[in-house]
């Protein structure tokens, strides 16, 4: 800690700091997801099947989930401040871009090459966060970085969702990228200069080492399988379930079908609440426990009552974030060396669900309905369960082998 200069908490550039990592995370997910609301407007202008509308997403799901394992070693060799500035401004830069786009081959390239600028924000904004505020307000600074990511998230698909029924959906995400835009300039000149920052060179071998290490760990792979189940159920069901509000089982709006999305505000509710519950009755518990929520709200949205399948989905969302908490918390302790890989993994895995059941889950839907998705995302967290159950069974083999090595 000699010799550094932290960002003090209460300071101006303390405030100016969170201020700017609340606008990155903001661009970052609200341009990420805007187009999850806007699968039928691309079913109906392009006449393709809704798992190809969702490649808008999973594509730039898929592009991030694959570049975040590189983004914070590239960022110590460019420098924490310099990508992210980069990264935030070409993002809302291809937001406009795919806002003009007029074929679907066109926007899905744009997109795939949007969630690669993309991964140049959420590790490094972690990064930057742990190298320059001092270590007692890392958490409260991080935390207001969540939330922006969250709100980010919500809003983007709010908004979006609400603006189509007043314009065509490429304006609807025209507005969307003016918003980012502005805030990404804001974010460049707001957030105070790295001062802790040390440079180093790219070396591909100590990046590929130490990765190789953490999936050879049967501890991480479980988690690995948890982000991935997880977060596979939960896109594909904030995927599909816009159709089935959408259609003449209860005929709303795109407006009306957007507050679906306030469910989210609900899911930050349930990751601080059984976060908390986590260390005081142990991570298998919890994790479990959030995995029976989920199913519980899950087999709600199965009802033909409008009030069960919003109760449903809220239920849903705060099971999911719940689980999310804890295993993402439990990559850190399990990760004996490079605890930023093993996150940058975890997120790997977690958007690479989203990207391959996001997209699987429409061909059961054109295939199966409604109870079909609710099957796949049913299979999902069973899947979840299995790992979460393997991970308890080693976790207790490494108690017993710790108890026996003290009493010897």
């Amino acid at each position: 800690m000699a010799g550094k200069k932290f960002i003090m908490r209460g300071t101006k550039d303390y405030h100016r700091a969170n201020l700017a990592l609340f606008f990155a995370g903001f661009v970052t997910f609200s341009t990420l997801y805007d187009f999850q609301p806007l699968f039928p407007n691309l079913v109906c202008e392009f006449g393709i099947s809704p798992g190809v509308a969702s490649l808008s997403l999973s594509f730039a799901t898929f592009a991030l989930a694959c570049t975040l394992p590189v983004s914070g070693t590239l960022s110590d060799a460019l420098g924490r401040r310099a990508l992210m500035g980069i990264a935030v401004i070409l993002t809302a830069l291809f937001a406009f871009a795919t806002a003009a786009s007029d074929s679907l081959s066109t926007l899905l390239v744009l997109r795939l090459v949007q969630g690669i600028v993309l991964a140049g924000i959420p590790a490094v904004a972690m990064a930057y966060l742990s190298e320059e505020v001092e270590p007692r307000a890392v958490g409260n600074a991080m935390g207001l970085y969540i939330a922006g990511n969250a709100f980010g998230g919500m809003t983007g698909r709010i908004l979006t969702a609400w603006l189509v029924d007043f314009m065509p959906w490429r304006s609807a995400v025209g507005v969307i990228a003016l918003v980012s835009l502005v805030l990404s300039f804001l974010f460049v000149v707001l957030l105070p200069p790295s001062r802790n920052f040390q440079r180093r060179p790219f070396h591909l071998g100590q990046l590929t080492g130490s990765l190789f290490d953490h999936l050879r760990n049967p501890g991480l792979l479980c988690l690995f399988s948890v982000a991935f189940t997880c977060m596979g159920g939960f896109v594909t069901l904030y995927n599909y379930v816009t159709f089935r509000l959408l259609g003449p089982a209860f005929d709303l709006s795109q407006t009306q079908v957007a507050f679906i999305f306030l469910a989210y505000a609900f899911g930050g509710f349930g990751s601080s609440f059984m976060g908390g519950l986590a260390d005081r009755f142990g991570r298998s518990s919890i994790l479990f426990t959030a995995l029976a929520v989920m199913t519980v709200g899950l087999a709600l949205t199965v009802l033909s009552s409008l009030s069960a399948v919003i109760v449903g989905i809220v239920v849903f969302t705060v099971g999911f974030f719940g689980a999310h908490s804890v295993a993402s918390a439990w990559v850190g302790s399990l990760a004996g060396h490079a605890r930023a890989q093993a996150s940058s993994l975890y997120l790997l895995f977690y958007y690479l669900g989203s990207s391959i059941s996001g997209t699987g889950g429409g061909f059961v839907y054109s295939a199966w309905g409604w109870t079909g998705v609710a099957l796949l995302v049913l299979l999902l967290i069973g899947a979840a369960a299995l790992a979460g159950r393997r991970l308890a069974s080693l976790e207790q083999g490494r108690k017993r082998k710790s108890q026996l090595a003290t009493a010897f």
